[in-house]
């Protein structure tokens, strides 16, 4: 695994030599390449002037700020190198936190965070103890990509794993969402609904969580690599019914697996009962 980013964690007087690394498997992504309807050929992505049509290379395109319709101010590099952070080399951690108080809507893009060689590690070991027992999160920031962004980091399995967070200003209000109102809810629709989500009460590792989408596209692209038809079965829309029927239908379909379950324990203890009869008698 490679390292993306390397630089220090530090928070007070501590300073931890660490490498930054990609948690996300990219490999997991099918991709596509433009190509022309006639010939197959690879279509490039050429940069044009949209007024003129004319095609540019690399040096004649500069950056620009819109500050109103069709004004721009020119932002050279020499500009951008004016803008020097201390958190380009350090995480920079500015408290703890319970997780908790973290909204979920400010969760981006995971990393794993190892330390940089030997004597870094006891320290980093160190970190991700405390922040275990603790229970607490750290949240700083750093320069990512040309951006200072809030970072979180919190430990994970063997290690310490970081996220990408986005400032608070950046999220919606959910209240922006139509048709938010307040509805009042039926008593017995209620209490359907809880006992079918009760039904349903699990662990996370015992759901599947697998792309099946990136399965069944894999199946096609290796069908039409070695020639073959690729036939695939549509699957039905699903009816929308009324709720109290829909919850209903729902923890009957939960109840019978149960009742063959029970049913097919008690026959079990049955036949074993009546063994042992016979061969007491």
């Amino acid at each position: 695994m490679r390292a993306i980013w390397k630089g220090h964690i530090q928070f007070s007087l501590v300073t931890i030599p660490v490498r930054i690394y990609n948690a996300i498997d990219t490999g997991q992504t099918i991709s596509f390449n433009l190509l022309s309807k006639e010939g197959h050929n690879p279509v490039s992505y050429e940069k044009k002037d949209k007024v003129t049509g004319q095609p540019l290379k690399a040096e004649d395109i500069v950056k620009g700020y819109q500050y109103e319709p069709n004004q721009y101010v020119i932002i050279e590099q020499s500009d951008l190198d004016k803008v020097k952070l201390k958190s380009e080399k350090i995480i920079e951690i500015e408290g703890f936190v319970d997780a908790a108080e973290v909204h979920p809507t400010l969760f981006e893009t995971p990393y794993f965070v190892g330390p940089d060689g030997d004597l870094a590690a006891k320290t980093y070991g160190l970190l991700k103890q405390v922040l275990k027992d603790i229970s607490k999160v750290g949240v700083g920031k750093v320069v990512l990509r040309d951006r200072e962004t809030p970072v979180l980091i919190t430990p994970h399995e063997g290690g310490i794993l970081m996220y990408r967070l986005r400032y608070p200003n950046e999220v919606r209000s959910i209240i922006e969402v139509p048709q938010l109102i307040e509805v009042k809810t039926d008593k017995e629709q209620l209490k359907l609904a809880k006992t079918l989500v009760d039904s349903m009460s699990t662990t996370f590792n015992k759901i599947e969580m697998k792309d099946h989408y990136f399965d069944s596209l894999k199946t096609i692209i290796d069908a039409k690599i070695a020639g073959k038809e690729v036939v695939m079965i549509a699957e039905d829309e699903p009816k929308v019914v009324d709720i109290m029927t829909a919850l209903k239908a729902s923890i009957e379909a939960k109840k019978k697996p149960m009742e063959k379950a029970i049913g097919a324990t008690a026959k079990e203890e049955n036949a074993s009962d009546k063994k042992q009869m016979r061969k007491a008698s």
